[in-house]
């Protein structure tokens, strides 16, 4: 009589399996870990791990009809073996029949339902829990055991494993040690990833703030008295404290941020991030990555998880500047989200759910894009839920000397220069001029006047500088007879200003007559060598 082959672990491949298992700092080291070391034994000749999650595919998965609730389910996270029928076939595919097992449903589903194992000693002699007893056979399986990953009482996985011997009660009850540690450790892994992850969000988020803190220092904030102005802020007060989608409308160079700052700082999300998107910045194939992250591994290049716009405003605020640069083909994955409220990293299937406000800023018609086929009028309607339309400054004149005294005496007291104000006849000069860069090219003027200018305020001109000619560009400002000699340093900065206001009138355009670099009387090339060594990034419509 031939004898009966039973399966025993060696205490030692088991005591190192252990050890290991509780250094594992992600889950998925963790989950290789276990099922190389399980198959690691030639009694073993497949090893699997399922975790319980959201269920995501239940559209398209096979075992749809065996779901009842279609809430949560288990999902194939590892899975290491080979076939010994059909030339050594790989088992380490995750994307095969059973890479989702509905709640209760079969072996796998019964264990992660009750809390309890299920084992097999013998094929042969039960095949109760065994879906495929052909299979088994022809594969040479003689047994099964299936283990709950218990923490704390939660079920949060299984644990299983089909040997080619008959299991023994000692192999099984260190298959159940191997199962409770297993949950332990990735309760560990899960937590420090968690950890890890809130670490990545707090840097992408300080990084968002810091940039936030730089443009709201180099606005000023609400400055002026106007109506227009007023209005804006009436505006602003009454859908401030709305999760309504606010479309923000006005040329480059009159707010359009300060404006959604002001509606996220007014809100009940103030205390969660405003993270700000220029759309014209994103190229159409890094569209997704940028909106909605990707997993580690999506694509080339793709080293880590990346949380993505939405992921960072989640339960805050989303700024979208410049949505009318949105390419026709991405707006309809915007379009989804924005709706359904849902999405899915580049290179998962895992539906995120996003709870984030919407606010979008353009300089260009929307409704004239619709009628032109540029841009989704299901999209526009879904945006322009209250629009604010923010003035350009030559409707709000009496703004104008408020605005630059306050960027005078900033940029004064930035440079350790005595703090002085414009002189009457200096406001009319700035007053009578058509500021067509708007408020942006105000703060540009006057911090450039700063540089160059001299303490003594009664001998101060601006001249020609602010008298609107054929380009409407501002030429160079001038000292009078008491010029002072600027630093090498001042001339730099001198040099930077000009470029950006420049590119400011120009939107941002380099190339072209009506480019920044014809305004300059530059080569484009030129004009693009010197902002990148100057570190100058085009200005957004």
């Amino acid at each position: 009589m031939t004898a009966v082959k039973t399966f025993h672990f060696k205490n030692e491949k088991i005591q190192s399996l252990l050890l290991k298992m509780g250094q594992q700092r992600s889950t998925q080291s963790l989950f290789k870990l276990i099922v190389d070391h399980l198959c690691a034994f030639d009694e073993v000749a497949l090893a699997r791990i399922w975790l319980v999650r959201e269920g995501d595919i239940c559209s398209s998965c096979l075992l749809a009809d065996e779901c009842q609730s279609r809430e949560k389910c288990l999902h194939l996270v590892a899975s290491r073996g080979h076939s010994i029928v059909h030339g050594g076939e790989d088992w380490s595919s995750l994307d095969g029949r059973h890479r989702r097992f509905p709640m209760g449903a079969r072996k796998v589903g019964h264990i992660a339902a009750t809390g309890k194992p299920v084992v097999v000693e013998s094929v042969l002699d039960d095949s109760t829990w065994i879906a495929h007893p052909d299979w088994a056979r022809t594969e040479g399986i003689n047994g099964f055991a299936g283990y709950p990953m218990l923490y704390h009482g939660t079920v949060l996985g299984v644990l299983a494993v089909f040997t080619k011997t008959h299991t023994t009660q000692p192999a099984l009850d260190i298959l159940g040690i191997i199962a409770n540690h297993a949950a332990s450790a990735l309760a560990n892994a899960m937590a420090f990833e968690t950890i890890q992850g809130l670490t990545r969000q707090l840097k992408e988020e300080n990084t968002y703030l810091r940039e936030e803190l730089y443009d709201a220092i180099s606005y000023g904030g609400f400055i002026g008295r106007s109506k227009a102005l007023q209005r804006v802020i009436g505006q602003i007060d009454l859908v401030a404290g709305t999760d309504a989608s606010v479309l923000i409308l006005g040329e480059s160079g009159t707010g359009k941020e300060l404006v959604a700052r002001e509606l996220h700082q007014r809100s009940a999300r103030s205390k969660k991030p405003l993270i700000k998107v220029n759309c014209a910045s994103i190229p159409k194939e890094l569209f997704a990555s940028e909106f909605f992250g990707h997993a580690k591994g999506a694509f080339t290049g793709a080293f880590s998880d990346r949380e993505g716009k939405f992921g960072a405003a989640h339960r805050g605020t989303l700024f979208l500047d410049e949505v009318g640069e949105i390419p026709l083909e991405q707006q309809a994955q915007l379009l989804r989200v924005l709706q359904e409220g849902e999405y899915e990293r580049v290179g998962e299937e895992k539906l995120r759910k996003v709870d984030a406000r919407i606010i979008v800023a353009t300089n260009r018609d929307l409704k004239k894009q619709v009628e032109d086929g540029k841009f989704r009028e299901d999209l526009y309607f879904r945006l322009n839920v209250f629009p604010i339309t923010v003035p350009p400054l030559r409707e709000r004149k009496e703004d104008v000397p408020l605005l630059a005294n306050h960027f005078l005496e900033r940029s004064l007291t930035s440079m350790n220069r005595p703090v002085f104000k414009f002189d009457q006849e200096q406001i009319g000069q700035l007053v009578q001029y058509d500021w067509p860069g708007n408020v942006r090219e105000l703060q540009n003027i006057v911090e450039r006047f700063a540089i160059t200018a001299h303490s003594d305020s009664a001998r101060l001109e601006i001249l020609s500088s602010l008298c609107p000619d054929a380009d409407r560009m501002p030429q160079e400002i001038s000292l009078g007879a008491d010029r002072a000699v600027i630093t090498e340093e001042e001339m730099v900065k001198l040099q930077v200003r000009n470029m950006e206001t420049a590119l400011a009138l120009c939107r941002g355009r380099i190339y072209g007559p009506d480019g920044a670099a014809a305004l300059l009387g530059l080569k484009p090339t030129t004009l693009a060598t010197r902002m990148k060594k100057l570190n100058i990034r085009r200005i957004p419509d």
